[in-house]
C-alpha cells in the first residue's frame, strides 16, 4: 500500500504519480473514501460524548428531555457505525488496489516507451534454416506438448528423456549461481493462504489470475516472492541483519487467462513453470544499490550460458503492480526473433512492507521503520529453456548443450 498520510498531505501530486501507473485508478473516491471515513468517525466520536455528557447529567435526576436527546443520539451513533462500517470496506478494497508510486527516473508511458540501458553479446547467425523451439523440442522428444494437453489442458508442457535433464541442469545451475552470489537456500510450501497473497500484493487485485483450492481456502504460489515476503510478515528486525537476501528454487502457477498468440506456442507463455526467485530486504537506503545487484545476478548466469541479451528500464505504465522500478532482462531468441523477458528485477519499496507489516528498528530505542523489499526472477527457465534450444541448435536437429550445463551438481555448503 502507499502511504497515506502522504496521499492526505500532497493529494495532487501522489495523484499525478498514482496517474502514471495506473490512469484508471480512482484516486479521487479513495480521496473521498479517507475523508468520509475520518469524518464519519469524528461525527460518531462526538455523539458519543455527547451522550456520555447526558448520562452524567442523568445522575442528577433523569429527565425526559435527556431521554428524548439520549435516544435520538443512540440512533444516529447506529445509523453512522453501520455507515462506517460500509465505507471502511470500500476504502479498505481501493486502497489495497492502488499501485506502487513509479520512482522519478522512469519513462513515462507504457511497454513502448521502455527503454533499452545495455546489451551484451551479439545475435547469433546460422548457415541454415532456423526452427523454433517447439518444434526442435518435439523432433528430439524433449518435449511433448500434445500429452501435456491429454494429462492437464492447454498451456501446459511435459518434458522428457534429455529434456528432463537439461531442465534440471538449468535449475541446479541457476540456484548455484544464486547462491553464488550471497542469496540463502529457501523451499517454502507451493500452497499459501489469502494473507500470505494480500501482504505480497497479489489480493485483491490479481485475484482471478491465481488458481485456488476452494475447500481448503489454499492457493497455489504464483511466485515464490509471495511465500518469501510472508516469512517475515509482521515481524520487527534489526538493521544489523541487513541485507536478508532469499534464493527459492519453486514451481509457479498461474492462469494466465485469456488468449495466446501463435508466437507463445510451446513454452513461452504456459500456466506452471519452474523459476529461480531472488528476494532481499533491506533499509530504504540501500534498496536501489540492491536492485542494481539483482540484476547483476541474473546477468551474470547469461554470461556463462552464452546467451545474448539486453537489460530494459521499464516505464512507468509497464511496472509491475507493486514494484516501484523494474528493469526487465530480455533474452534473444532466434526462433521467435525478438527478445523475450526472462526476469524482472523490482524494487518494491514499502508497498509490500505497509501491507504485510514488516518493520526494522536501527537501534533497539527508537521507533521501528518500513523496511524495502525487492524481488527478481534469477532466472524463468520455460524462456531460458526456450533460448538455449534456439540459439544452440545445429544444422541436423540437435542441440549443442553449453558446457557449463553438463556437469551442474548442487552446491552444499
Amino acid at each position: 500500500m502507499i502511504d497515506l498520510n502522504m496521499l492526505r498531505a500532497y493529494p495532487i501530486e501522489i495523484k499525478g504519480k498514482i496517474a502514471k501507473k495506473d490512469p484508471s485508478y480512482k484516486t479521487d473516491t479513495l480521496i473521498a473514501l479517507d475523508e468520509l471515513t475520518r469524518s464519519l468517525k469524528t461525527s460518531i466520536e462526538a455523539k458519543q460524548a455527547a451522550k456520555n455528557k447526558l448520562a452524567d447529567q442523568a445522575r442528577s435526576g433523569i429527565t425526559e428531555e435527556i431521554k428524548e436527546q439520549s435516544k435520538q443520539l443512540s440512533i444516529q451513533i447506529k445509523n453512522e457505525e453501520e455507515e462506517l462500517i460500509s465505507v471502511e470496506e470500500q476504502f479498505r478494497d481501493l486502497y489495497l488496489r492502488c499501485p506502487n508510486l513509479p520512482m522519478d527516473d522512469l519513462p513515462i508511458g507504457n511497454k513502448e516507451s521502455n527503454l533499452v540501458v545495455r546489451q551484451w553479446g551479439n545475435k547469433p547467425t546460422f548457415s541454415f534454416a532456423i526452427q523454433n523451439h517447439h518444434d526442435i523440442g518435439t523432433k528430439l522428444d524433449w518435449l511433448d506438448f500434445e500429452a501435456a494437453a491429454r494429462t492437464s489442458g492447454s498451456q501446459f508442457a511435459l518434458y522428457k528423456n534429455t529434456g528432463v535433464q537439461l531442465h534440471f541442469a538449468l535449475a541446479m545451475f541457476l540456484f548455484n549461481n544464486a547462491q553464488k552470489h550471497g542469496y540463502k537456500a529457501v523451499l517454502p510450501p507451493f500452497l499459501i493462504n489469502e494473507k500470505t497473497l494480500e501482504g505480497a500484493s497479489n489480493f485483491p487485485r490479481f485475484r482471478e489470475e491465481v488458481y485456488a483450492i476452494e475447500k481448503d481456502q489454499l492457493y497455489l504460489t504464483p511466485t515464490a516472492e509471495v511465500n518469501l515476503t510472508s516469512l517475515y510478515r509482521d515481524k520487527i528486525l534489526s538493521k544489523q541483519d541487513f541485507p536478508i537476501r532469499h534464493a527459492a528454487l519453486t514451481s509457479c502457477f498461474r492462469r494466465e487467462a485469456g488468449g495466446y498468440g501463435a508466437t507463445e506456442r510451446g513454452l513461452i507463455r504456459i500456466h506452471q513453470f519452474d523459476k529461480v526467485e531472488i528476494y532481499s530486504i533491506t533499509a530504504p537506503e540501500d534498496s536501489n544499490a540492491e536492485l542494481e545487484r539483482m540484476v547483476a545476478c541474473g546477468e551474470d548466469a547469461l554470461k556463462q550460458l552464452g546467451l545474448h541479451y539486453q537489460i530494459s528500464k521499464l516505464a512507468t505504465g509497464d511496472c509491475s503492480f507493486a514494484s516501484a522500478k523494474t528493469y526487465d532482462i530480455e533474452v534473444w531468441m532466434p526462433g521467435q526473433n525478438e527478445y523475450k523477458e526472462v526476469s524482472s528485477a523490482s524494487n518494491c519499496t514499502d508497498f509490500q512492507a505497509r501491507r504485510s507489516g514488516i518493520r526494522y528498528r536501527e537501534q533497539a530505542s527508537e521507533k521501528p521503520r518500513l523496511v524495502h523489499t525487492l524481488n527478481a526472477s534469477s532466472l524463468a527457465l520455460p524462456r531460458l529453456y526456450v533460448a538455449l534450444l534456439e540459439t544452440y541448435q545445429q544444422a541436423d536437429g540437435s542441440v549443442q548443450i553449453p558446457d557449463v550445463l553438463k556437469s551442474v551438481t548442487i552446491h552444499i555448503d
